[in-house]
């Protein structure tokens, strides 16, 4: 059960990662309320895809779910300088794969009051990297 608040402030990590490039792939997702709480974290198979494409699955999951906890203002931080550049307007979507994927991530995030895309060292995101590596781990076994 959560409880859901006005304004709620949410902080959402991700990662995407695929072995191979392309490869298999999963996402990891970390959620923590504005006192740094985790609220939810989770990830998920994504099968063979690259990693940048992961990334954005990943954000993608992650935009539901702050969603369905009732998030209103979203601070995503991601440590694919790629992505948050595509996501800031400072590099243009060339790929093909990736354009529907940055589409759906402009159209999740219309429903938020504020939402912002930052980048981060990798080692400021060992909690959502966690997650991709278990996942990768088990389905290699």
């Amino acid at each position: 059960m959560s409880i859901i608040q006005n304004n709620m402030q949410l902080f959402i990590y991700t990662d995407g990662g695929a072995r191979g490039n392309p490869g298999p792939a999963a996402a990891g997702i970390v959620i923590k309320n504005s006192q740094k709480i985790v609220v939810s974290f989770f990830g998920e198979y994504l099968g063979e895809m690259t990693n940048n494409q992961a990334e954005y699955r990943a954000l993608i999951f992650a935009l539901e779910k702050a969603a369905e906890i009732g998030g209103v203002e979203i601070s995503c931080f991601s440590d694919s300088e790629l992505m948050v550049k595509q996501l800031n307007y400072k590099y243009k979507v060339r790929n093909q794969e990736i354009a529907p994927l940055f589409l759906k991530i402009h159209n999740l995030s219309a429903q938020f009051k504020k939402i912002s895309f930052q980048h981060i060292p990798r080692e400021q995101n060992k909690e959502a990297d966690k997650v991709v590596n278990q996942i990768l781990d088990q389905k290699n076994k």
